[in-house]
């Protein structure tokens, strides 16, 4: 049986549109370009989206791991 460890998961969504929600309730989406083991990442072409309505275009965004709650291929 093949094992899959969370940093794996995160390894082939890199490259792919994804959905970080964070403690304070905000929502990012973008592209994973990179991220640690601290799961601290870095999102290309992000936008800060509230109610699934885009709030701000962002561009390149790092958000530290300890802020995240889930992080989501984009739906």
């Amino acid at each position: 049986m093949e094992q899959s460890r969370p940093l794996d998961a995160l390894n082939s969504a890199r490259h792919k549109r994804v959905m970080v929600e964070l403690k304070n309730n905000s929502t990012f989406v973008g592209k994973l370009k990179a991220f640690d083991i601290h799961i601290n990442v870095v999102l290309e072409e992000a936008e800060e989206r509230e109610n699934n309505d885009v709030k701000r275009k962002l561009g390149i965004v790092f958000i530290r791991g300890d802020a995240i709650v889930t992080i989501s291929p984009e739906e």
